[in-house]
């Protein structure tokens, strides 16, 4: 019986480790688009808050490094032109400038939301015995003892990709992060899964 309640809480962790993750939640491409050339320069742009910069810095350079493993010409904007090259200045002279950087495609990086979870965790722990009295006992014991609270960060993510001649959306997928142990892992994990279903979006040549 021991041995059951040490399998249930194998199950229990395997749960929790599970859940700490990012996925791709939805997508959708333009019937319009064309499969993206890989002489084409695309540039990854992300949008989050000014206090999160290194987390910007992240979720661009590994979304360049991804896209560039599949054989792709991208850079990273704010490698290219620094956290605040494009504050004050209109759309018309945005576009401008990029296309004098030969670019091609801008891929938009946003964070959509970035909030805290409050779980409260009861104090008992998956038991293995069945029988009256031992359940009777656990419960008697703990009935009245206190819990604790766990808290999660959850990122919400929007990419979107635009051809810069044509102004036109190209693709666009939504995504979530679910207690990331660091924004660096949430960072490649990010890239992998958005790549991932570009190609499966058939908007990158297969290698």
């Amino acid at each position: 019986m021991k041995k059951l309640g040490l399998i249930m809480e194998g199950f229990a962790i395997i749960a929790m480790a599970a859940c700490t993750s990012t996925k791709v939640t939805s997508s959708w491409r333009s019937n319009d688009a064309q499969q993206l050339q890989k002489d084409n320069k695309i540039m990854v742009m992300a949008l989050v808050p000014q206090r999160d910069r290194t987390l910007r810095s992240q979720m661009e350079n590994y979304t360049v490094a991804e896209l560039r493993r599949k054989g792709y010409n991208a850079v990273s904007a704010l490698q290219t032109y620094g956290p605040q090259e494009f504050g004050k200045k209109t759309e018309k002279q945005v576009v401008q400038q990029l296309q004098g950087s030969d670019v091609n495609q801008v891929m938009t990086i946003v964070m959509l939301d970035k909030g805290r979870e409050r779980n409260f965790v009861p104090n008992y722990q998956p038991y293995g015995y069945y029988g009256f009295w031992p359940y009777y006992s656990m419960w008697s014991s703990r009935m009245y003892a206190p819990g604790y609270y766990t808290y999660n960060t959850k990122y919400q993510w929007e990419g979107n990709l635009y051809d810069l001649k044509s102004g036109q959306m190209l693709y666009s997928v939504q995504s979530q992060s679910f207690d990331p142990p660091t924004t660096e892992r949430m960072a490649v994990l990010y890239a992998q899964q958005v790549v991932r279903d570009m190609a499966k979006q058939q908007l990158l040549a297969k290698q």
